[in-house]
């Protein structure tokens, strides 16, 4: 009887500890799978569209048909300007056109060109806010100097778009971004005379990567901010601005926080701040396709691969600590990154931070949904930090 019991207690122990095992390994998978973003490519988890038909001035795409109980996903409809890319293929669409006649399962918009390839019939494609392909001269007619900033990995590239004020605006793209992200707004910031340093951090495409091959959510990518800050007033600039999206946003509240050089920085702007990561790593794995029985897993893994440890607090949330203005593009439909904890930093500190809140836009693209909007915000906030 000892000897039966004896083998049953060791066959559940090594059941147990396989258990355990492939635990920590399905963990360690869907951490990878949340924080190995590749740059340049649309986040997962948007719907994939058809192109139905290329007219002139016209696209029509084919929404995704509605799972059995949902409703249509509304992203083939989203008001503004976004990118359709695909397999060898970007173009840029404007507003939808509700009253051209199209059957119920497509949806209309306005054609303003192809940059890349060739849009045609068949193109499976991703609606994604990053409009611009190439550089500032190529892809928008702006002079600029192509420049290396020293980080603490390495050299880390950069666009520099020259102007007359000695108020520097440093933009920095978010997850599933690149530096031609943020050429959105070089057209406005460069009407307002303000140099802008646009930069490519850690884990871009030639840049240093980082240690592990991870992204951090900014805990650690924020140095590389922090850097370009220090190359800026080196080069001329007397203050800086700190323009940011998604995980680029966390990246400047980080660096306000925590730079020796916080005292220069004289105002924030952050476009869908990630403010919540555990929500966000979720979000990612999730949109990977990771099993929802192994998301609990994925954060922790993630955590703790990433640095962010269980209840360490997000950057922001001491709304004490602010030091210079910010100003806040979120909206409610961001299922990547939740826009509540931005209403919580407004509400807080109504002194210092305004937010604008933007409807109907997913993860990162505040300008695209509303680009005028956008700018006469930027536009009124930034006039008095010049």
């Amino acid at each position: 009887m000892r000897s039966a019991t004896a083998t049953a207690a060791a066959v559940t122990t090594s059941l147990t500890v396989a258990a355990g095992v492939a635990a920590v390994v399905a963990g360690r998978y869907a951490a990878d799978a949340a924080l190995r973003t590749e740059p340049g490519r649309p986040l997962p988890g948007g719907p994939r569209l058809s192109v139905h038909s290329v007219t002139g001035d016209r696209v029509v795409l084919t929404r995704p048909r509605p799972s059995a109980g949902n409703a249509p996903d509304p992203a083939s409809r989203w008001p503004g300007t976004y990118a359709l890319a695909g397999p060898g293929v970007h173009a840029v669409v404007g507003a939808v056109l509700p009253d051209v006649p199209h059957d119920p399962d497509t949806v209309v918009r306005r054609l303003t060109g192809v940059t890349h390839g060739v849009l045609a019939p068949g193109a499976q494609v991703r609606l994604t806010p990053q409009i611009h392909l190439g550089d500032p001269r190529s892809a928008l007619g702006l002079d600029h100097a192509d420049v290396d900033v020293p980080g603490e990995l390495g050299a880390l590239p950069a666009w520099f778009v020259p102007a007359a004020r000695d108020t520097w605006v440093i933009t920095v793209h978010g997850l599933g971004g690149t530096r031609e992200h943020p050429m959105v707004v070089m057209p406005f910031l460069n009407g307002q005379r303000l140099p802008v340093l646009d930069l490519a951090y850690r884990g871009d495409l030639g840049a240093p990567r980082s240690p592990d091959g991870l992204g951090h959510l900014g805990i650690s990518e924020w140095r590389d901010l922090d850097a370009a800050i220090r190359y800026a007033l080196r080069y001329g600039a007397r203050r800086v601005v700190l323009h940011g999206w998604s995980t680029g946003a966390t990246m400047a509240l980080y660096a306000a926080e925590r730079s020796a050089l916080a005292d220069r920085i004289s105002g924030l702007v952050l476009d869908s701040p990630v403010l919540d990561w555990p929500t966000t790593l979720r979000g990612l794995a999730a949109a990977r396709r990771i099993p929802a029985a192994l998301l609990p897993l994925a954060v922790r893994a993630a955590e703790g691969r990433s640095g962010l440890r269980a209840g360490q607090p997000p950057p922001g949330a001491d709304p004490g600590a602010l030091r210079m203005p910010v100003l806040i593009f979120h909206g409610p439909q961001d299922t990547l990154a939740p826009w509540e904890p931005s209403r919580r930093l407004a509400a807080a500190r109504p002194d210092l931070v305004t937010l604008r809140t933007v409807r109907d836009a997913p993860h990162g693209a505040m300008w695209n949904a509303d680009p005028a909007g956008y700018e006469e915000a930027l536009r009124r906030f930034l006039t008095p930090l010049m």
